[in-house]
């Protein structure tokens, strides 16, 4: 049976697992070997007809993943054991220059780099769906309005537009991050040990570019025997930014669906799903928990991939045990909570009656701020408005009056508050006036984003 949860499908989309199955890194593999066979013929590195042999052996239904593990497990080196088993398939001189020129490297990092680029491949797209998620509940809620909370007490009015176009602004700044790393790590290496091209001379830079343009990889402009890894790292801390924010965001709607706030609560299979296995009226937050939960594990792998950086000279092989974990984990883990987190979103319930109950709660400490605004513009000092404020505040609570009608009694104020037009429904309107303004802000920076990034493949080609 399975150990892991990937593995025995709790966590994981498949789109993203499967690039990471060993059947998928097999194919590339033997992608890749045919592919510099190809460039090696076309530059009169090798015979044209080795060339032939080999790309039409270097396939996975002649050349098995099992019959390789099987050599592997002989040779205890996994990249001998796979021209290995290409070779003893070859039907002429394939067999002689099969991995001519190459080093482990140069088949295993490039091939990590179009795992890479299949899973950003994946992973941006649900971003989008995300994102599109978020700007569409911006929309809906624009206008209503809610109590803000700051150190988890009653603050000032917001509306919940505001909140949802915060988590798309940030979910964009993550999209743009992913562009970026995917820009930087998504490149392969054909250089040969140490990456000095020793084997080839000045050929073996031209036989890279062909082969990793060919690919579609980006080519380094130096490597050792190794791509370096700063380039996984920036990969890997920006999945682990990326789910810091799902966990922000998941906090939030958990603290928002408690019993004593209640504003919210994220979907939930009535008839069907059960909360507890004790309290039968249970309906707890299982999806944001588990959001949070596990991008603490993808925040641990920041760690181990930035140790990876560093290795002796040239090469060793330090981090390839830890990348089995790290880069897998890190991208199957992010797409699946980004996934749940639109789920979420999606189908998240708002109480509108509750929300206006806790706007209210407070029988109008959240207008402080806003009567001290009008009493500066008034002529008093801001700092005596609001020493008087405060004075004023705990007398209200205290008695369990309004703020403005505590306010209006006190014999400082008295005379001021009668010649103030203090009118809460306008100032819940200039609430909305503005978050009309942030959510259109919001989504107009994301829809450009997406506009930009299509025009320039349209200018790549891509």
């Amino acid at each position: 049976m399975p150990v892991c949860p990937i593995d025995y499908g709790r966590y994981g989309h498949r789109d993203m697992v499967r690039l990471f199955e060993e059947e998928y890194r097999h194919a590339l593999w033997l992608r890749i070997e045919a592919t510099v066979a190809e460039v090696q013929a076309e530059l009169g590195i090798i015979p044209s007809e080795a060339a032939e042999d080999i790309i039409a052996t270097a396939r996975p239904e002649v050349v098995t993943l099992e019959r390789t593990m099987e050599i592997e497990a002989l040779r205890r080196h996994d990249v001998a054991a796979l021209y290995e088993a290409i070779a003893e398939e070859c039907q002429g001189p394939g067999r002689r220059w099969v991995h001519y020129g190459l080093t482990s490297n140069d088949v295993k990092d490039t091939a990590l780099a179009l795992q890479l680029r299949a899973a950003f491949d994946v992973l941006l797209p649900q971003v989008d769906a995300l994102c599109d998620t978020l700007a569409r509940r911006a929309e809906e809620t624009v206008d209503l309005v809610a109590v803000g909370r700051s150190h988890g007490q009653h603050a000032v009015p917001i509306t919940y537009g505001i909140r949802f176009a915060v988590w798309l602004d940030e979910l964009r700044r993550h999209r743009l991050r992913l562009l970026e790393a995917r820009h930087r790590a998504v490149v392969g290496k054909v250089a040969g040990a140490t990456g000095s091209h020793a084997a080839l001379g000045p050929v073996g830079l031209e036989m890279q570019d062909r082969v990793l343009t060919r690919l579609g990889l980006g080519v380094p402009i130096a490597t050792t025997q190794i791509v370096q890894r700063d380039r996984h790292a920036e990969a890997v801390l920006t999945l682990a930014n990326l789910a810091a924010t799902l966990d922000k965001i998941a906090t939030d709607i958990r603290s928002l669906q408690r019993t004593e706030i209640g504003e919210v609560a994220e979907p939930f299979a009535r008839g069907e799903q059960v909360g507890s296995s004790a309290m039968p009226h249970k309906r707890n937050p299982v999806t944001c928990e588990k959001i949070c939960g596990i991008a603490r594990l993808i925040r641990s792998l920041a760690t181990p991939a930035l140790e990876n950086v560093v290795s002796w000279e040239e090469r060793d092989i330090s981090h390839s045990s830890t990348e089995r974990f790290v880069i897998p984990q890190s991208f199957i883990l992010t797409d699946y909570i980004v996934r749940e987190m639109t789920r979420v979103i999606e189908g998240l319930t708002i109480y509108t009656d509750r929300v206006a109950k806790n706007l209210e709660m407070t029988r109008g400490m959240i207008f402080s701020e806003y009567v001290v605004t009008a009493l500066t513009q008034a002529g008093v000092e801001r700092p005596v408005a609001h020493e008087i404020l405060r004075e004023v505040t705990a007398r209200a609570e205290q008695e369990g009056v309004g703020l403005i009608d505590a306010a209006a009694s006190h014999p400082r104020l008295r005379d001021i508050i009668k010649h103030l037009s203090l009118d809460t429904d306008n100032y819940y309107e200039s609430i909305r006036a503005v978050s009309r303004t942030i959510v259109e802000n919001a989504i107009t920076a994301y829809r450009d984003d997406i506009w930009r990034q299509h025009d320039r493949r349209e200018d790549t080609g891509e």
